[in-house]
This record gives C-alpha cells, sequence and structure tokens, in this order.
C-alpha cells in the first residue's frame, strides 16, 4: 500500500478553494474510485485519466485505487482536476518521485493520449493561491500567459503528461509542437468617438460627468436621438483599468470562457449590451450545473448598457437593484452560493412610447405612454444619478454644432483630471470615485455649505426626490465640482444635479 498527494483548485463563482488530491493505493481487484464530492464530470475522469496514462507509456496500477478530494463537504466540478489525479496516482505507485508534488498546484485537463488540455477559470484559481507563501503550478500551456498573470505563483505550462512526468524526473523534455500563434485582434476600421454625436451637447455633457463620477445613466427620447450613440461611447471616456481592476475583470471573464485569446489581460472598462429578450439568469448569473457569471459580472469594471429598457421584463430589471447597490451578486443553489463581482455602471434607453414613432407620427395616448414606462420600478429609478432628456435635433443644430463638439480623447483628459482630484479627497477611504461613497459618509466626512444644499432639502421636502435620491445628488455635485476644479460643491452644481435628475418629462 502507499500513498501520495498534491494539490488542485476547486472554483465557486470567482473564489478559489484549495484542494487537496490524495491517491492510495489498496489491496483489491482493480479499480478507482473518487470521492469528496465529484461531479459527472469529474467521475468521468476515471476514463481519461486511465487512458492518457496508458497512451503516455506509463503502467498503470493493477490495485485497488481511491482518489480522495479534500475538503469533502465542497463541491468539485469540471475536468480540471485531471492531472492532479493522475500525477496522484503515478506518484502513489512510486512512477515519480513524491516529494516534489506534494506543495504542487496542477490544474488542466487530460486528453485520451496524454495531452495536456487548457481549462476555465485559470487566473482566478491561482489568484486565490497567491494570497499565501509562493507555490509551484502547472497548467496547459496554452493556459500559461493567464496563469502568469497571477503574483507569487511560478508557473509552468506543458504540453502533454509525458513532458510533465519527464520534468518531475529530472528526464530530457520529449519534443512539443510550438503553440500556435494568437489570433491577433481584428484592426477596428471606426472606433466610435464622443464628437460623432453631433447636436446633442448636453448628452455628451451627461456622458463626462457620468464618466468622472462613475455614475449611472437613463437617457429618454424619441428614436434616433443618439441615445445608442451616447452609451456606446461613454467607455471611450473612461480611464484604462488598473493592475488591480484588470486582473478582476479578467478572472470574471476567464470563469466564463471569454477571455480573448490575443490578450491574457483585459486592460480597458468593458461594455455588454444584452438584448432585451435576456433572462434573468443571463443577466446576473447563475445556472444548473455550473455557476457562470452573467452580463452585469463581465461588465465589472465597465458599462451594462439596456437598451430599450421598457421592453425588458419587470424581474430581470429588479435583479439589478442589488448589485446596483452592493457592488456584487450572489446566486444561491442548493449546494452552494457562488458570488460574482459586479460593480458597474448601468446605463438605460427607453423610448417614450411602445410605437417608438417620432414626433407627430405617434399616436399612443398618455396612458399608454406611463404604463409603457411604469415597466421600470420607481426603486430602480431611483439608483439613477443621471437622467436626460434627448430631443430631436434639426439640420442646423447639426451644424452649429459640428465645430463645438469635442473628441473622446479631449473628455477622457478632463474625466481623467476629476477622478484624480476624487481620488486624493477619497485616498484614506475604501472608495474610488464618488459614486461609491455611502450617503452617510459623504454628509459626515464632506460636509456642504448650508446655501448648498438648500435647494436639494426643498426638493426632498416637496416630496421630488427620496433620502437615497438626495445621496446620489450629493455625489453628482462632488463629480460636478471635481470637473470644475472646485473644492467643493457650490450653489449651482447642486442646482444642475438636481435639474439633471428631474428633468424628465414622463
Amino acid at each position: 500500500m502507499s500513498l501520495a498527494r498534491t494539490h488542485s483548485v476547486a472554483l465557486i463563482g470567482v473564489d478559489g478553494h484549495s484542494i487537496e488530491v490524495e491517491a492510495h493505493l489498496g489491496f483489491g481487484s482493480a479499480s478507482l474510485h473518487i470521492v469528496g464530492l465529484p461531479d459527472t464530470a469529474l467521475r468521468e475522469a476515471r476514463e481519461r485519466i486511465r487512458a492518457a496514462i496508458v497512451n503516455s507509456g506509463e503502467r498503470w496500477p493493477e490495485a485497488d485505487i481511491t482518489v480522495s478530494l479534500s475538503p469533502a463537504s465542497l463541491p468539485k466540478r469540471g475536468s480540471g482536476f485531471d492531472l492532479a489525479i493522475a500525477v496522484a496516482v503515478l506518484a502513489a505507485n512510486r512512477a515519480v518521485p513524491p516529494e516534489p508534488i506534494t506543495n504542487m498546484v496542477l490544474l488542466a485537463e487530460l486528453g485520451l493520449d496524454g495531452r495536456v488540455r487548457p481549462v476555465q477559470g485559470v487566473l482566478p484559481a491561482l489568484l486565490s493561491q497567491s494570497r499565501e507563501e509562493s507555490v509551484d503550478c502547472v497548467v496547459s500551456r496554452a493556459n500559461a500567459a493567464e496563469a502568469a498573470l497571477a503574483p507569487n505563483v511560478k508557473v509552468t505550462g506543458v504540453h502533454s503528461l509525458s513532458e510533465l512526468l519527464a520534468r518531475l524526473r529530472g528526464e530530457p523534455l520529449p519534443d512539443a509542437p510550438p503553440l500556435p500563434a494568437p489570433e491577433p485582434p481584428l484592426p477596428d476600421p471606426h472606433r466610435p468617438d464622443l464628437a460623432e454625436v453631433l447636436g446633442q451637447p448636453v448628452g455628451r455633457r451627461a456622458i463626462e460627468i457620468a464618466a468622472a463620477g462613475g455614475h449611472n445613466l437613463l437617457m429618454f427620447g424619441g428614436p434616433g436621438t443618439g441615445k445608442s450613440m451616447l452609451a456606446r461611447r461613454l467607455p471611450t471616456v473612461l480611464p484604462p483599468l488598473t493592475r488591480q481592476q484588470a486582473l478582476e475583470v479578467t478572472a470574471v471573464h476567464s470563469v466564463a470562457g471569454e477571455l480573448p485569446n490575443h490578450q491574457p489581460l483585459i486592460t480597458d472598462p468593458p461594455f455588454r449590451d444584452p438584448h432585451h429578450t435576456t433572462t434573468r439568469a443571463a443577466l446576473v448569473g447563475g445556472g444548473s450545473a455550473v455557476l457562470r457569471p452573467g452580463s452585469a459580472s463581465l461588465a465589472h469594471h465597465g458599462v451594462l448598457f439596456l437598451d430599450e429598457v421598457p421592453e425588458f421584463t419587470r424581474g430581470v430589471l429588479d435583479a439589478l437593484r442589488e448589485p446596483v447597490e452592493t457592488g456584487e451578486i450572489a446566486v444561491a443553489r442548493s449546494a452552494a452560493t457562488a458570488r460574482f463581482p459586479a460593480r458597474f455602471q448601468l446605463v438605460l434607453a427607453a423610448n417614450p412610447c411602445p410605437c417608438g414613432k417620432p414626433g407627430a407620427a405617434c399616436t399612443c395616448p398618455g396612458t399608454v405612454r406611463q404604463r409603457y414606462f411604469a415597466k421600470v420600478s420607481g426603486p430602480m429609478l431611483d439608483r439613477i444619478d443621471l437622467k436626460l432628456q434627448l430631443f430631436p435635433v434639426s439640420r442646423a443644430e447639426l451644424l452649429a454644432d459640428r465645430g463645438m463638439a469635442e473628441t473622446s480623447a479631449v473628455v477622457a483628459e478632463r474625466v481623467r483630471a476629476a477622478r484624480k482630484r476624487a481620488a486624493r479627497r477619497l485616498h484614506d477611504t475604501p472608495w474610488h470615485n464618488n459614486a461609491q461613497v455611502p450617503g452617510a459618509d459623504l454628509r459626515r466626512r464632506f460636509p456642504l455649505p448650508h446655501e448648498a444644499v438648500a435647494v436639494l432639502g426643498q426638493a426632498l421636502e416637496r416630496g421630488r426626490i427620496t433620502a437615497r435620491g438626495l445621496d446620489r445628488l450629493l455625489r453628482v455635485s462632488w463629480t460636478l465640482a471635481d470637473l470644475a476644479g472646485r473644492n467643493r460643491p457650490t450653489v449651482e452644481d447642486t442646482g444642475l444635479a438636481l435639474a439633471l435628475w428631474s428633468g424628465l418629462d414622463i
């Protein structure tokens, strides 16, 4: 009888949990048993692992093999445990020395011919390991670039089980075919630019304010007024992701299997625009066998754009209320609860009526208009910082605005300067932009002069805004002051914030 152990990682959401993989060879008929709450894909690993070992020129142990995945109470899913189980079995059979693999982390799928195949979620799995002391990790060569992003981890990428065994034995490495060159990104023939949205200077200004403070935005207006154009140009004025933000965004896309082949690290704010027929699970995450992130988490540190928002079902929209406040989504199932980050900027766009016809061509009565927009609940609207109504643009307005519209690069510089001012003010707090500061802390840490908040207090007393709305207007006021280079908001800032919040005619 003999025993060997190594390690792998189990993912629940984007949280990695260290798993000890133990292989025990005992007396009895030849068999392989995997215990520790394995799913169907993991139970099928028995056949894959045996074929991979035999086809790699190794002898399969003729023994009663028990593989334990600890902690036993944690569900294990997927094929990423294949390599760890195979190496543990061979070490228990003394085909490789057991000492080097004891503290090693192995994360890869095995093919029947012994090839080591990539798996999803390598980066978040290794980020959980990198918080501790430095560890050795073995992954597929196709996952090596992604795995190398995790700090404090020594990564070895292998092509086959035979190559890994040769490394462990100190033998010459077998020849391996070269990795295919990553596909370069297709050139973008037309990068969106804010200067292209002519005739809507207030809309461009709202995009700048939203970008500077990280605020949520609602745009209301008829077809062709530029709502979608403005929303798609918001990412062009946002600052690039920090290193920590880039790792978080890349981890979510890795779990979802949407990591670009040419770009192991995502550095630009993501933009997601799900169709109005999307389901609740597709928007906020879920699934039966494997819990996966939805569009809201894939927009983490970026923009989530819901076009024609009244066409979404109310239940789908209300599912966003919690992540808009907390920046996190919890998907609960009987076996486990997965948590996905979801700190995004929410941008909503809506037509004034179901028919969507412009001007006098619309014959929808007022009750139909009200019922149409009522699909967006009051609590959801209360979580929007900026509410903007856009009107059709005449040819004269287009021509007059042609020389006034600024490019995304120019606006991005002002956004970057405003965010730096906010960062200096918030340097000793856990928040990074104005939209994240809780209302209580905003009032206590950064009080405004009485005259500046008087207009907001009057709106609160008249029922025009709620207490939550008051907090949001204070955040927007600080953003306006940051853009203007002022140390604190003035009466003009709070008045403009109120006008941008309550100026809709719906």
